[in-house]
């Protein structure tokens, strides 16, 4: 979704018009809330919000597939070292 200029409101305004804005939002809308002329924080929809979070998990998940996926790589191309043989020269 891209944002307007309508969608970004000063904190004042936000705070004055909060249940306006909130049913704006409540239809769809995203708004940018900024403070001193920058951007603050956002108001979105509770469902998006949850959505967004989903979506989040769902990367790190692909992110940890991937890692396990070169370590793999690496033991059956035999780049691979002895954690504890590792772990001793690392002490001394």
């Amino acid at each position: 979704m891209e944002i307007s200029v309508h969608d970004v409101v000063a904190f004042s305004q936000a705070r004055a018009n909060l249940s306006d804005l909130a049913e704006q939002v409540k239809a769809g809308a995203e708004k940018i809330i900024t403070k001193n002329g920058e951007g603050y924080v956002a108001l979105i929809n509770s469902d998006w919000l949850d959505f967004y979070h989903r979506l989040e998990r769902e990367n790190i998940h692909l992110l940890l597939v991937d890692e396990a996926s070169k370590g793999l790589d690496d033991v059956a191309a035999g780049r691979v070292k002895d954690a504890r043989q590792t772990i001793q020269r690392l002490k001394r």
